[in-house]
């Protein structure tokens, strides 16, 4: 096989080269073992010096608001009780409804991709919150 180069426009279409897989094994560089892990490696740890009464505070706010009182019973418990779904208002039901509501430690969180959680807090709380994450000089 002998490979020309053309330049431009002339070579628009596939050549050999482009059409022609390579086989999966240990020595190309776009191996893909069979059997991958399906695990997922930590790839950052963040630590934060957040007091606990500011989590807790976090926690308490959720409780005060409906639907965040309604989530935290359907997260906690895995349910699907359809009384509990119908008392959300429509946004927050269709957020639930999507499964990308999470509840870890009494904390509700909202998955945004496949690998960010976002913490879900009530509107008062909102400015403290992004003042405490971003702003402060720990963290």
């Amino acid at each position: 096989m002998t490979i020309v180069h053309k330049d431009g426009n002339i070579h628009k279409n596939e050549d050999e080269l482009r059409r022609w897989k390579l086989p999966n094994e240990i020595d190309n560089p776009a191996y893909v073992p069979e059997e991958a892990s399906t695990q997922i490696p930590i790839e950052g740890i963040s630590v934060t010096d957040l007091n606990t009464t500011f989590f807790e505070e976090v926690r308490s706010s959720s409780t005060q608001d409906t639907n965040f009182s309604i989530l935290c019973k359907l997260l906690s418990k895995d349910s699907t009780d359809n009384s509990l779904i119908h008392a959300l208002d429509e946004i927050w039901k269709k957020e639930f409804d999507k499964g990308i509501m999470h509840l870890l430690d009494g904390t509700i969180y909202h998955r945004t991709k496949h690998t960010y959680l976002m913490t879900v807090v009530d509107r008062s709380l909102l400015n403290t919150v992004l003042k405490e994450c971003h702003d402060s000089p720990f963290t």
